[in-house]
């Protein structure tokens, strides 16, 4: 493996901007991740290439099976470089660095992504000025939970490739189909073409318990500070809520779309356990 020890050098300089700047990720196409678990994580497929530091190599990917293979197989492929401790401080966005992290190739989802197959029943997730990196990733981590079909974020929110986001996904960012939409407006009106109901959280809203989640839907979720825009809100179909007791009227945008999220899946879950039940009794 080649090895890396000036923070000079043009390939750290990248990982350096890449690490920094949203615009030098989507230009370059790459995002970075940081430690042993989302490591061992990436597909194949999409890695770009993995940096260590040498006592990181010695002492902890030689011990672990699963992550030996993953370096033996990049260092194979021209992909696994070592880097001095000086260098890794620099490139990684962490106080304290693990030691390993990884380049990854950002895959472009497309609006039909999200809607499934002709065997699923889409459950879509609409981010609006989400601004939060912490936020953000939990929403992207609790959709896998929930089973959400895929997200469609506006373009205002904040990077989601950005290492905060990244970090709080916990790897669920290689597994969510995640879509940058341009013009946020044109595509709810897209979904609704394809049949999708669309459900507006909203202080207005009635409780979420009374409404039906089981059919084709999408969730709309707004800026932790303001909610959904005006614009936005009145595109929905109809309005809910998550019901509150005590003086709160609202939760933040990550617990707000978790809730509404597993709720979906509670009733989707139950709905076919009905259907089940009535084919055999």
């Amino acid at each position: 493996m080649d090895t890396l020890t000036s923070v000079n050098n043009d390939r750290v300089k990248f990982l350096v901007k890449l690490r920094t700047s949203a615009k030098e990720r989507k230009y370059s196409g790459r995002y970075i991740v940081e430690g042993v678990r989302m490591t061992k994580e990436i597909p194949y497929e999409r890695l770009g290439e993995l940096y260590m530091t040498r006592d990181f190599y010695m002492k902890v990917a030689k011990g672990n099976e699963d992550l030996a293979i993953l370096i033996r197989r990049a260092d194979n492929d021209g992909k696994a470089f070592i880097v001095a401790d000086n260098v890794m401080k620099r490139i990684a966005d962490t106080e304290t660095p693990q030691g390993i992290l990884a380049t990854v190739k950002i895959y472009e989802s497309r609006l039909d992504d999200i809607l499934g197959n002709d065997s699923q029943n889409p459950l879509i997730l609409i981010l609006e000025t989400i601004q939060d990196p912490g936020n953000m990733g939990t929403i992207i981590r609790s959709a896998e939970g929930a089973g959400v079909t895929g997200l469609l974020v506006s373009y205002d929110s904040v990077d989601i490739y950005s290492p905060k986001v990244i970090r709080s996904t916990m790897g669920s960012i290689f597994r969510k189909k995640v879509v940058v939409s341009y013009d946020l407006m044109r595509d709810i009106k897209y979904l609704k073409s394809k049949g999708i109901d669309i459900y507006g959280m909203h202080l207005k809203g009635v409780s979420m318990y009374k409404a039906d989640l089981t059919g084709p839907i999408a969730l709309l979720i707004g800026n932790e500070g303001s909610g959904l825009s005006e614009d936005v809100s009145n595109a929905a179909d109809k309005l809910i809520k998550i019901p509150m007791k005590g003086e709160l009227e609202s939760l933040n945008a990550a617990s707000s779309a978790t809730i509404i999220s597993y709720e979906a899946m509670r009733q989707r879950d139950n709905k076919v356990s009905v259907d089940i039940n009535d084919i055999f009794y």
